[in-house]
């Protein structure tokens, strides 16, 4: 599958594991995931498990990554919208410990990608992360991210109802533009213990020039198949 990535500048790391979700055969996938279920003893070695392999979705291709945390950390052009811009970027903020990607890439809907990315804190900062996102969503209902030499403009950043499980959790939607092409972008951030879930989802296949595109929503199938592993995995 060939996928538009104009407009997704700071959304570069995620595109680039859906992009692979969908465009990787079936049998790569498979042999990734793998790898990433049963990786060698290292910190991260649990944060592996619990997240998502080939086969626990049905209906999705799986891409097993990893976030980096010397990619650049985007930077917002306000203060209380800098929560907004990491979670929306291709690194977790500088308090996650471990952290660990999976890319999914739909079957049945062309162009439908998500991400679910898993990080570990210190409980207090994993709280405190939830609180700062609400307060930034309420904050902010619109905002410009920086990487330097590219930046995407959010706009119609709201609060978005959305129900799942863990002890708790923030959901937004939004439309990410730049060189006049906008995307429309759903996240929801759920923690469960010291553990925090992004998952983000956009429609790369179809983005829209100065016209209205149907919304997206991350699948629920995948969040909740996504928590539950993470609430049986690591307690």
């Amino acid at each position: 599958m060939r996928v538009k990535a104009t407009g997704l500048a700071v959304l570069s790391a995620s595109a680039l594991l859906l992009t692979t979700a969908c465009g990787s055969g079936a049998a790569s996938d498979d042999k990734a995931a793998a790898r990433a279920s049963h990786p060698s003893s290292t910190p991260a070695t649990a944060l592996q498990r619990a997240a998502l392999a080939q086969g626990d979705v049905p209906g999705y291709q799986v891409s097993a990554g990893t976030t980096s945390r010397s990619r650049t950390r985007p930077r917002a052009d306000r203060r209380p919208c800098q929560p907004l811009a990491d979670v929306m970027g291709d690194r977790p903020d500088p308090r996650a410990r471990e952290t660990v990607d999976r890319g999914l890439g739909s079957q049945r809907r062309l162009g439908l990608a998500v991400t679910a990315t898993l990080s570990t804190y210190a409980r207090p900062d994993a709280e405190k992360l939830v609180d700062d996102l609400r307060a930034a969503v309420a904050a902010c209902p619109g905002f410009t991210a920086d990487l330097g030499a590219t930046a995407s403009t959010y706009a119609r950043v709201k609060a978005r109802p959305y129900r799942i499980g863990g002890d708790e959790s923030v959901s937004w939607s939004a439309s990410s533009t730049q060189v006049g092409v906008e995307t429309p972008v759903h996240v929801v951030v759920v923690r469960q213990g010291a553990t925090v879930v992004r998952f983000m989802t956009l429609n790369l296949g179809a983005p829209s020039r100065g016209g209205a595109q149907e919304p997206v929503e991350v699948p629920r199938d995948v969040a909740d198949r996504q928590v539950e592993k993470v609430r049986r995995v690591l307690g």
